[in-house]
């Protein structure tokens, strides 16, 4: 049986993939770096937007 990779990342998966502290992720979510959408009373973050703002700042530091 393989697993797939999660749509939607909980705030403490994004935390280990961009291996941020949780007040700069909840930043980038509020500033619009970082898509988001609730669920109930649960944040999560598409798998999609993550991998786009790790291109853009790649982008940006080139």
């Amino acid at each position: 049986m393989t697993t797939a990779a999660p749509e939607l990342l909980t705030v403490p998966e994004v935390m280990v993939l961009l291996r941020l502290g949780r007040s700069t992720v909840y930043d980038l979510i509020r500033s619009r770096r970082l898509v988001s959408i609730t669920i109930g009373r649960a944040r999560r973050i598409p798998a999609d937007s993550v991998r786009q703002f790790i291109d853009q700042e790649i982008e940006e530091a080139v």
